[in-house]
């Protein structure tokens, strides 16, 4: 299951890691949100070990969402060695965000 990611966890989670980190941006009242959610949760159990899989609940950690500069969800922002690596905004099919998440694995 993917984690939740809060202003309080995050640097520990995502800017400490030493794996990959694919950290999903949403909101409830977010339709498309909804559409990725299910995938994010798919590529959480797919790469468990692996990588992080993360979600930040954007009305709940504004914090995160505005240092990232988080303006249009779901955005998907993709961490190596705590640095943004690569990003997706909007609804996407999952092979378009294990593509970016295998392509950090090297």
């Amino acid at each position: 299951m993917a984690l939740e990611i809060t202003d309080a966890n995050f640097d520990e989670v995502v800017m400490k890691s030493d794996k990959p980190v694919l950290v999903d941006f949403w909101a409830e009242w977010c339709g498309p949100c909804r559409m990725v959610g299910p995938i994010v949760e798919e590529i959480s159990k797919e790469m468990e070990g692996k990588a992080i899989v993360g979600k930040v609940d954007v009305d709940h950690n504004p914090n995160v969402s505005t240092n990232h500069g988080i303006r249009n969800i779901p955005t998907i922002l993709f961490f190596k060695n705590g640095q943004v690596v690569d990003k997706q905004v909007g609804a996407v099919p999952k092979q378009v965000l294990m593509d970016k998440l295998n392509a950090l694995m090297n």
